[in-house]
């Protein structure tokens, strides 16, 4: 500490140790990638170019892994299914798991087709773009981290290979009707999956948790939904998480799952009877029957994210050492091993390391999540990608999450709302009543179930006639309406999403001059 007491006080609110730790080991990774590349480098033209961008490679795969990877475990953590250590673990192991298993040997050099590689002839002109694409879209990632926003991995490697591209060969490399379906999807990718995750989660509430006897509801209901999960995730990892190793289509994989979701169903029914019987008839009972579907959802997620994703660090890094090796530009780029490699282990490093703050942002920062709730964002993730898929509709898996996310969290203010509503009016129609009768029609609407609920309230309107139509609209107007999604945080998610492919296209295009400045002798 200085005589004023200042400069060491400010380090130590600012950058503790643990703060200290995690960029060291970060950055100590990146070094030993620089050093165990240049070790092998020699006699290859333009190995320092192949050194800096395994090292940019490596830098973004760290912050696919601290952004990204939030998205399949966040809601397991949010709804205590998982720990949060319990979370990293496995999801580190999945997503390495997937991206060495089925992360494939061949990846396109130009992610989506945006850019057209043949007004790019140049090979040196070709890895300043790729180089510029890749370190712009990894800095925008580091960003979105650091402000708590999850964003799209794919959209910012899109925006880096868009702004490179043009500063490269103009406006007219760029594929527009490819771009503007990209833009399509911030509103597609939130919108289903809010829509499919609100559906599921209001066929639980209306199938078990305005029932009666939740339990004797669950012990039908619970079988369905998990068998249903289980063909929707047989399904997305046939397609999606093999589908560079084995080559299904559509109808092909909807079979596998089927059979696999019907001996599941035989399998689960039984056992789910059985630890109903153990569980109390409350909400909280049938909420500890998605705990199992939930890590089974957590992991198979990560693994799938691990086989789709890693091509967006490794992509672009794939292409450099395929253009120094070969010469010229291809369309397709074999992923050696070490390349795959730095994009596994850097995911689950940028995960370990700064995965717990966007995990946090996801799984309790946005809404409330129980399990339920959870358990019909991991829903709402595998079916709009398999019915996206299907349709050609473009989607990103973060866009899906995250909506799926506000999807529920929407609904519950919804159901909120009516609630309030209902119980207003029949306040008012009985507030010249004694209390022990409103006492006892309250009692009587809180104990009905779904259709008893409705039936009361109908009952009741036809009793009022207008006159209830009427306090019901002043009702509407009194019910005390409870935020229960985040509008900052749905702002700000929203401003991030909106601007990630232009501002890594700017911030890309900059690089790109940048790199041809230095390169290039006057």
């Amino acid at each position: 500490m200085d005589k004023f007491g200042v400069k060491n006080q400010f380090f130590s609110t600012r950058y503790t140790v643990p703060d200290i730790a995690r960029l060291g080991t970060a950055v100590l990774f990146i070094i030993i990638i620089g050093i165990l590349i240049a070790s092998r480098a020699d006699g290859i033209a333009n190995s320092n170019m192949l050194i800096i961008a395994a090292m940019i490679g490596g830098y973004m795969a760290m912050n696919i892994g601290a952004n990204d990877v939030a998205n399949n475990v966040g809601p397991a953590v949010g709804s205590r299914a998982l720990t949060l250590t319990g979370a990293i673990l496995i999801a580190v192991v999945f997503e390495a798991g997937g991206a060495l298993i089925a992360g494939g040997d061949v990846v396109s050099t130009i992610k989506k087709g945006i850019i057209d590689p043949a007004m790019i002839p140049d090979s040196n002109v070709f890895i300043w773009v790729m180089m510029a694409a890749l370190l712009a879209a990894a800095i925008w990632l580091n960003i979105a981290t650091a402000i708590g926003a999850p964003v799209s991995t794919t959209h910012s490697i899109v925006g880096g290979v868009l702004g490179a591209g043009i500063a490269a060969a103009g406006w007219d490399i760029v594929n527009w009707a490819t771009m503007g379906k990209i833009a399509a999807s911030w509103v597609i990718s939130p919108a289903l999956g809010g829509i499919i995750a609100a559906f599921f989660l209001y066929v639980i509430k209306r199938g078990i948790v305005y029932k009666s006897d939740q339990m004797l509801a669950a012990k039908r209901v619970v079988p369905i939904m998990v068998s249903l999960m289980i063909w929707a995730f047989s399904v997305y990892i046939i397609l999606k998480g093999f589908k560079k190793l084995w080559k299904v289509d559509f109808p092909s994989a909807g079979l596998i799952g089927f059979g696999i979701a019907v001996v599941a169903y035989i399998i689960l029914k039984p056992i789910v009877s059985g630890v109903a019987d153990k569980l109390k008839n409350s909400r909280e009972g049938v909420n500890q029957m998605f705990t199992i579907p939930l890590i089974f959802s957590a992991a198979l997620l990560s693994f799938a994210h691990g086989a789709n994703d890693v091509a967006n660090a490794v992509g672009p890094l794939a292409a450099i050492n395929d253009s120094i090796m070969n010469g010229g530009v291809a369309s397709k780029a074999s992923i050696p091993f070490w390349v795959m490699l730095i994009g596994a282990v850097g995911i689950a490093i940028g995960l370990a390391l700064y995965g717990p703050k966007l995990i946090k942002t996801v799984g309790s920062e946005i809404t409330e999540l129980d399990k339920m709730r959870a358990f019909c964002v991991a829903m709402a993730a595998a079916l709009t990608v398999i019915l996206a898929s299907q349709l050609g509709l473009p989607v990103s898996s973060t866009h899906i999450a995250v909506g799926g996310i506000f999807g529920v969290g929407f609904l519950r203010e919804y159901l909120a709302a009516r609630r309030s509503r209902r119980l207003l009016m029949i306040r008012e129609q009985y507030e010249n009543h004694p209390p022990e009768v409103l006492e006892k029609v309250m009692a009587a609407y809180e104990a009905a179930d779904f259709k008893g609920k409705g039936k009361l309230i109908a009952d009741l309107k036809a009793e009022q006639g207008p006159e209830l139509i009427k306090a019901d609209r002043k009702g509407l107007k009194k019910a005390y309406r409870e935020e229960l999604v985040q509008r900052a945080m749905l702002l700000k998610i929203a401003a991030a999403w909106v601007t990630t492919v232009p501002l890594a296209g700017v911030l890309a295009a900059l690089l790109y001059f940048l790199i041809r400045g230095i390169m290039v002798p006057y």
